[in-house]
This record gives structure tokens, sequence and C-alpha cells, in this order.
């Protein structure tokens, strides 16, 4: 299957990603978003008329974040557009895709804004009235500290979900670091060359705005925070969990940003695009919710899906990327497969770069996009787990429109 909308080539963006509590850990996110957006929509020429809809994504409210993307676009200068909500936590960037691409599909609209972001920093505080609760106390929760360790369904904390895979699947620690070791030499290949890689998508250096959107408060060359590893260091790193596999190298961290793509029905992707000769085609979707507890196997399933919807097998993807919460998802996804770990995440994946939530796949998706561009074209594939054990996947396929 083939659905309808494109994505124009070069017609999306991802801010470097910054580990909570830094560059970006007081701007608001949604409006840091809408100000990334008015600023690369301006580079590539792109005028406000083109853009009728737009799918916001994001999982860690902020403040007037009921209002969405009427909001958001507005601050963009696109009073025009409306559009939804999608919220599927690290799912969010694959959900956003697929939303923005059904309104195309459906013929409500022609060209469509799939804009995330997320701020793991200072999460909100929220507080439940509850008029018949003890004195008419209510109940709270830290947004984000509280969910990343309470899965309300079993009671658990994010990291025994690959505790439980580990152990299913017997995945050691020394095998975990050695995915570590190896997701780190592919992240410095995007380095190389004073960033060549990112600045295929990414605006570098990056000015990080002050909290009011008016002046620079500092530079970033690239993304900000990453800790790079050494065999000796890891293996003297115990795991987090007494009994369990999995230490902190052997997880990402969380962070901080936002990323879009646009879609367009084909001859308006072929308008926009910033190289008219080559065609972006989504192939298939897939979605999956693995056994309670058990979140990283929830991906394979998703890819199955997505592949069979395609019609592609594993041996025709020229480029595959995974979201890599833990190691073990990777691993994993190897062995069931039957995917060599160095034949996936090439120039870098959410294990080094970070885990800011909503545009972690939307940066994976465009990262995918540009190694086919790189590689002639061709078939790849992004898969990733969230909350809830559950997992997003795509199909898509970078090719000559000729």
């Amino acid at each position: 299957m083939t659905y309808d909308a494109e994505i124009p080539y070069g017609v999306y963006w991802s801010t470097p990603f910054a580990r909570w509590q830094g560059a970006f850990a007081n701007l608001h996110s949604l409006q840091f978003a809408a100000h990334i957006a008015k600023q690369e929509l301006a580079r590539r020429n792109i005028p406000s008329g083109a853009i009728e809809h737009g799918v916001l994504g994001f999982s860690v409210p902020q403040k007037h974040s009921f209002y969405g993307m009427p909001w958001v676009a507005g601050l963009v200068g696109l009073n025009h557009v409306g559009g939804q909500i999608v919220m599927q936590a690290c799912a969010t960037g694959v959900r956003a895709l697929l939303a923005a691409a059904q309104e195309i599909d459906a013929g409500l609209c022609q060209t469509s804004l799939a804009l995330t972001c997320d701020r793991t920093s200072n999460g909100p505080h929220l507080y439940y009235p509850n008029p018949r609760g003890p004195g008419g106390t209510g109940s709270h929760e830290d947004w984000v500290m509280d969910n990343f360790g309470h899965d309300p369904l079993g009671r658990h904390s994010m990291i025994r979900t690959a505790e439980n895979v580990a152990a299913k699947h017997q995945i050691g620690t020394a095998e975990q670091h050695e995915i570590v070791l190896r997701r780190e030499a592919q992240y410095r290949d995007a380095l190389a060359d004073d960033c060549a890689f990112q600045k295929r998508y990414m605006t570098l250096p990056f000015a990080v705005p002050d909290p009011a959107f008016r002046k620079t408060a500092a530079t970033l060359p690239s993304d900000e925070g990453i800790n790079f590893s050494a065999a000796e260091g890891l293996a003297k790193l115990k795991p987090v969990l007494d009994g369990g596999s999995v230490t902190f190298g052997g997880q990402t961290h969380p962070a901080d940003g936002n990323g879009a793509i646009l879609l367009a029905a084909p001859d308006r992707a072929k308008e926009l695009s910033r190289d008219p000769s080559i065609c972006i085609r989504l192939c298939g979707f897939g979605s999956y919710r693995a056994e309670l507890a058990y979140m990283p196997e929830a991906p394979i399933p998703a890819a199955h899906a997505a592949l069979e919807q395609a019609g592609v097998a594993v041996s025709d993807l020229a480029a595959i990327k995974t979201h890599n919460p833990f190691a073990v998802n990777d691993i994993l996804f190897s062995r069931q497969m039957g995917v060599p770990v160095d034949r996936m995440n090439n120039f870098g994946s959410s294990l080094v770069w970070g885990h800011p939530q909503a545009p972690m796949g939307t940066r994976a998706v465009i990262e995918l996009i540009e190694e086919l561009a790189l590689k002639g074209g061709g078939y790849g594939l992004f898969t990733g787990c969230a909350a809830g054990d559950t997992a997003m996947a795509v199909v898509v396929e970078v090719a000559d429109r000729g």
C-alpha cells in the first residue's frame, strides 16, 4: 500500500536535543516549536498559504496547551490553520505523521504540518480536586517523574519493562554495553565534517532563544549533554535495579526539543520540495501493544505490520531506525528480525541523542529519509516503543520521481 500523501524533500527539520535541565529547560515547548517552525518555513520559502492543516504532537502539557494546534499555528503566522492534538508518548511522532497523511488521503486538505514537541525539564505538577476525598483533599502527580516511575496499570517503572524483556530473552549487561558503544560510534558519524549529516535537516550552530523569544540566550554546535562512553567505564556500572542487567549506561536520557515534517498531496509535494526530482512516499504504518510490562517487545510486531502493509520484506530495506530507550530494544530487534546490529541506526538514535518523547520519532524518520537520500534511495523502516507497552512503525520510500 502507498498513501497518497508524500513528504516534500527537505521540508522537515529538528532542533538539536538538549539533555533535560539544559539549554531548553525554560522554554515553553509549544511556543518554542512555533518559534522554530516560523524560522524553518521561511528558510525554505514556504508561504503561509501553502499550509492548510496541522497536527500537533506532545506528551507533556504546557500552559495553554488546551488550545493546541490553532494556537501554535497562529504563533507561526498560519492563522487559517487548525488541526488536532495527538499524544502517544514516544510513538507520538509516527502517530502525528499518520494523522496528517490520513487528513490528506481523505481529501480534507492538500498539505498538513506534523509538528511535535516536548520538554521533559521542569514538568508540571498537577492537582486533581476531589471534594469527596478525606477532608476534601484531592490527588496530585508530577507529570514527568511520576509517570516515568509508575505505570498505573501494572504499577511498575519503565526500566522494569526492559528488565522483564532482558530476563525473558537472556540479554546480559555486557551485550547491552556493546550496543551502546556501537550506537555512539554511529552517532559520531553524524558529527563528522562539522556535523555535515545533521546540517542536512538541522540549522547549526543553533541559536537558543531566551524564554521571551526576543533574543539569543546561547548557541549550541549540536545536541547538548551527550555523554560518550568507554568500555572500561561501562564495565564498572552496576544495574539500576537489584538483580537486574540494565545500567544507567545502557539506557537513554530525558531531553527537550522539537521537530516537524510537512506532508502534501503529490503535485503539491513536488512544488514545495527542495529537490523536486526526489519523491518520498509513505508505504505502510504499523501499531502494536505488547504484554503488560514488556514494552521493548512491541516494536517488532509493529514493524512486521508496517512491512506487510507496504508489501516490503526486511531484506528489501536499505536503512532501519529504531527508538532504543534501552539497548535491550535493539538486541531483541536484531535477533527476531534477523538484522545485524550494524545495519541499524546509522548516524545516531535516541539511545544517544536522548528522549524528548514526542519529537523523538519525528527526528528518527527525518534521519531515515536523509540516510536513504545519501544512498540514492530505497525503502526504510522506523519502529519504536512507547508507554503502555505500545509501538508504532512506518515504512518510507525515497525514489526518483521520474
